[in-house]
């Protein structure tokens, strides 16, 4: 029997943590969004939330899909990699480039784990007209009787707010925070009705580079210096307001000597290719930023960073070190 598997439901962001009446909470994952779907004949489809197949590239979820789930199961989930205790994003992006025997070498170094939060398809049957509470307890009754184990794994769930807000407690080990969903609402691809609260946190970093012109920067780009005394990129920031950027022009200056980041290239973003102009400045401002718990390999700020305030009452050597 042929079917398809809908367009996945999307998230809308909120600034509070509290778990409203009626609705259901779930751990946020730094992972990769993916729906799953296993046809008869053996055929399995991993599929990101672009529609992109991703099915080659983590060939343990395949065969784990294969062995435990029925033919016509659609789910609905986040791929993560844990690696030293905390969940590592570019383990996840590193995987997704592999296919073949580099997919299968990735699987050995990088295992993936699939952390399923909804059931979209099941015995034939399209399950997204039931209400979530519904899908929700179906879903469980089949990780039960199925007895399914990793890399197949269930995610938490609860309408109990004290339970949701001790989850904000796993930031150290990468979790970013919420996602809420109400009981009483179907699965409708594409519809922002989900919502998703980030954890953020206040903290300071060194301004080393600017995009823009330097006395009306863009955005800026942040250091902290590592323990061996050398200034590190730590991340960069979200497109300053005008006022913002001007104030930021009166206190930014030029290099006075050989800058630490002197023939340094930035990309746009982690993983693309595409090299930033930027101005580099005299490393002695330092800013308060807000941050999410998303962090790389290396301790960078893996999505761009919200200035909040000059600290000119901070000194460059009270900033954290970097990593």
């Amino acid at each position: 029997m042929l079917w398809t598997l809908p367009e996945p439901m999307l998230t809308t962001a909120v600034d509070s943590p509290a778990l409203p009446a009626g609705w259901a909470a779930e751990p946020k994952w730094d992972g990769f969004r993916a729906q799953l779907a296993v046809h008869d004949g053996g055929r399995v489809l991993l599929r990101s939330r672009q529609g992109t197949d991703m099915t080659a590239s983590f060939p343990e979820i395949r065969e784990a899909a294969l062995a435990q789930l029925p033919a016509g199961t659609g789910l609905d989930g986040e791929l993560v990699v844990w690696e030293h205790g905390r969940l590592a994003f570019e383990r996840l992006q590193q995987r997704l480039a592999r296919r073949g025997s580099g997919a299968v070498e990735g699987a050995g170094r990088w295992p993936t784990h699939f952390v399923v939060f909804d059931l979209v398809h099941a015995d034939g049957a399209d399950l997204t007209g039931w209400p979530y509470e519904r899908r929700r307890g179906a879903l469980e009754t089949l990780f039960a009787e199925r007895r399914l184990v990793a890399p197949l794994t269930l995610c938490p769930s609860t309408t109990d707010p004290a339970v949701a807000r001790g989850w904000l407690e796993w930031t150290a080990a990468g979790l970013e925070g919420l996602c809420f969903k109400r009981l009483n609402e179907p699965y409708t691809g594409g519809a922002r009705t989900w919502r998703k609260y980030k954890v953020r946190t206040t903290t300071e970093a060194i301004i080393g580079a600017v995009t823009g012109p330097l006395q009306a920067p863009r955005t800026v780009l942040l250091g902290r210096y590592d323990t061996a005394g050398r200034l590190q990129y730590a991340g960069r920031s979200t497109t300053l307001s005008a006022r913002f950027g001007r104030a930021l022009g009166d206190v930014l200056a030029r290099p006075t000597g050989t800058h630490p980041w002197q023939g340094w290239a930035f990309s746009a973003d982690w993983g693309t290719p595409r090299t930033l102009d930027v101005v580099l400045v005299e490393p002695a401002v330092v800013l308060e930023v807000a941050v999410d718990v998303a962090r790389d390999a290396a301790g960078r700020f893996r999505h761009p960073a919200r200035p909040h305030r000059v600290r000119t009452d901070v000194d460059v050597t009270q900033v954290p070190l970097f990593g």
